[in-house]
């Protein structure tokens, strides 16, 4: 099953935009493939204003989180893949979603289970009447 944090991430910034608020995102810079100003980053993370009025060409999509911002008055473009997001809410009072910092669920990297497994009955269905 793909990643879930694409999806929340758009709905999250839809919700928060929707709502007159500031969206930002939290962003690990220390994930490979992510393309960031070097000079705002703060403890291996970044906070960017993903705000319409802060940027352009935004895209969120599946792979690439992707738009154009201003830093220090110069024009920069930004990307990342969304497993790179720490974190997005609303500035104007924090309301959003924090993500964990490993990696996505993956079900077969889980050790076996102690719960025995239930045998599948061989025959003919049967229904009782329980009183």
């Amino acid at each position: 099953m793909s990643s879930s944090r694409p999806y929340m991430v758009r709905a999250i910034h839809a919700w928060i935009t929707d709502n007159g608020f500031t969206p930002y995102i939290v962003v690990d810079a220390t994930q490979p493939m992510v393309t960031v100003p070097v000079a705002h980053i703060d403890e291996g993370k970044i906070v960017l204003n993903c705000g319409y009025d802060a940027v352009s060409n935004l895209s969120i999509e599946n792979e690439w989180i992707s738009f154009s911002a201003r830093f220090s008055g110069m024009s920069e473009d930004i990307s990342f893949p969304p497993d790179a997001v720490r974190a997005i809410y609303a500035r104007e009072n924090g309301q959003g979603m924090v993500f964990p910092e490993d990696a996505e669920f993956d079900p077969s990297q889980q050790p076996d289970s102690d719960t025995p497994k239930v045998e599948e009955k061989k025959g003919r269905p049967s229904l009782k009447i329980v009183k």
